[in-house]
């Protein structure tokens, strides 16, 4: 089975923007919440002295820009991967 490089670029932009959604809007609401998973996530480290949650409107739509294109950039080189070792097989 091929990938379609550019459905699978898009959908996978399309994740990534939207788990960053779901990630910001948690920072937003639930700080407390967040540094725990964000310490789970790092082995139990420390972070509360980095702990500064601060989501300006800026920083926000940057994120979600950056992300949904790294996003896009990581489903396309993925599809043409895929696609080439699949034709070497």
């Amino acid at each position: 089975m091929k990938y379609d490089v550019d459905t699978t670029a898009k959908a996978t932009g399309i994740t990534i923007g939207v788990i960053y959604l779901v990630c910001a809007f948690s920072v937003i609401l639930f700080p407390g919440l967040a540094m725990s998973v964000a310490q789970s996530w790092f082995h139990g480290l420390d972070l509360s002295k980095i702990s500064g949650f601060s989501v300006t409107p800026g920083s926000f739509i940057l994120g979600l820009v950056t992300s949904t294109v790294g996003g896009w950039l990581i489903g396309y080189i993925f599809a043409k991967a895929y696609n080439y070792f699949l034709a070497k097989k």
